[in-house]
């Protein structure tokens, strides 16, 4: 019982010099807790004595541990180029430095240099993007999902949607399509079976209480076999006919032809554009490699009605959002993909991946590594079922062992047939370096 007598005071314990210049608040808090456990202890007889510069030692190392920060850089070596879990596109750095100028500043977000006054922050990609797009105009909100959720609100809003059963999709986080609707006040109609959906089935749900016939594409699965679904053409050509909306949600768009054949099931954002539709909406973070955001374009007047949406202050972009999305356009219509990394590591060609494995499979050593071809897909919600080529490094060994010592290193890569890869499709050679460093600290 002693031992209790000796616990210091929180008010006296907190004075000591080693707490000086840091949150005192803090320090208490964790200080309390520290000595409360110890209190603990002392009465179940788990220990025998304690010194003061201990506790002071444990309080500071628990203080410092708060600031260390929880996001961290990884090493994508899954192979998967949008991989959700690890934040999707990457953002180059020299397109980041340009924006930071911006972000780091005042600036005129909302400022009409020209007269003076209040201006429109979304006016700072409008002129690119329909320039890019070539459509009358466009609206960023904060992601796709949003976009959705503004337009059914806007213009379905106790009204019916028609939607084909095969594209009620749900995406990462448990987001159904479904759901979205239901609170956005829009109400779904369901049409077609889920493996076929015909032009008639549309045209049969159209009554007096229909707004608008939807198309949603199918982004983290594909339907095989005896199926059939109805072409944006098709639809938009209803609409014409009963005067409906025609909306299509994309999910992913993208700019220029996908290697490997990936675009032959995946319209690209040209194709759709040529039938001319009243609104689309895309995320911008998929395979159009900027920042999180769901971009909309369309007609004119149909935007001005989505920006009249009181919603819309909730869903609407920050500055930073807005910067580097404005600078990823213009690499877009500069046409200088190398500043989208998203579409860089997607468009290596077999050889280059090829030559980094193998180099670095010479400075570690043939005899604890070996180069193979291998296959990846996209993530992020695109491209499903779409396998293209790839390399890998196999570090031997066994495999669970390793992917567990690369992640606490943090290097991401998976496992295929029993072996641990290190597939090069989702790496950028700047970061070469490292991941032999990190392969020879744990193969010592």
């Amino acid at each position: 019982m002693n031992l209790l007598r000796e616990l210091p005071k929180i008010d006296k314990f907190i004075k000591s010099k080693k707490f000086e210049g840091l949150n005192l608040n803090l320090i208490s808090k964790i200080a309390k807790q520290k000595i409360e456990n110890l209190r603990e202890k002392i009465l179940n007889k788990e220990i025998v004595s304690f010194s003061i510069e201990e506790i002071e030692d444990d309080v500071k190392n628990s203080y410092e541990k708060l600031f260390e920060p929880s996001l961290i850089p990884l090493i994508n070596a899954t192979g998967v180029i949008l991989h959700t879990n690890m934040g999707r596109s990457l953002i180059d750095k020299e397109l980041l430095n340009r924006a930071s100028k911006v972000i780091t500043n005042y600036s005129n977000l909302e400022y009409n240099l020209k007269v003076g006054c209040r201006g429109e922050r979304y006016e700072h990609v409008t002129n690119h993007l329909k320039n890019l797009l070539g459509v009358e105009d466009v609206l960023v909100v904060n992601n796709n999902a949003s976009a959705v959720f503004l337009i059914l609100n806007t213009f379905a809003k106790g009204k019916e949607a028609v939607v084909s059963r095969g594209e009620l999709v749900e995406i990462g986080g448990s987001f159904r399509i479904p759901e979205v609707m239901a609170q956005s006040g829009a109400i779904l109609r369901e049409v077609g079976a889920t493996n076929k959906t015909k032009k008639s089935d549309y045209k049969n749900a159209i009554n007096e209480n229909t707004a608008m016939l939807m198309k949603v594409h199918k982004s983290n699965f594909s339907i095989e076999g005896f199926s059939e679904e109805t072409s944006y053409k098709e639809i938009k050509a209803l609409c014409s006919e009963f005067d409906l909306l025609d909306y299509y949600d994309l999910g992913s768009g993208y700019i220029p032809e996908l290697p490997y054949n990936l675009g032959a099931n995946e319209p690209s954002l040209k194709d759709i554009l040529k039938d001319d539709p009243s609104l689309i909406s895309f995320s911008g973070d998929k395979l159009f490699g900027s920042v999180q955001a769901g971009i909309i374009a369309g007609k004119s007047k149909l935007i001005e009605k989505l920006k009249k949406n009181q919603l819309l202050r909730m869903l609407r972009v920050d500055k930073i959002t807005l910067s580097i999305l404005e600078e990823t356009i213009k690499s877009y219509l500069r046409e200088d993909f190398k500043s989208i990394p998203t579409l860089w590591l997607l468009f290596q060609s077999i050889e280059d991946l090829e030559a980094r494995a193998k180099k670095i499979a010479q400075e570690i050593g043939k005899d604890k590594c070996e180069v193979i071809k291998t296959q990846t897909f996209m993530g992020g919600g695109t491209l499903p079922s779409r396998k293209f080529p790839s390399v890998g490094l196999h570090i031997k060994g066994k495999a669970v062992k390793l992917e567990r010592e690369f992640r606490k290193n943090g290097l991401i890569g998976r496992i295929e047939e029993d072996k641990f890869l290190i597939d090069f499709r989702s790496i950028l050679p700047e970061v070469d370096g490292r991941i032999v460093e990190i392969i020879e600290e744990i193969l010592v």
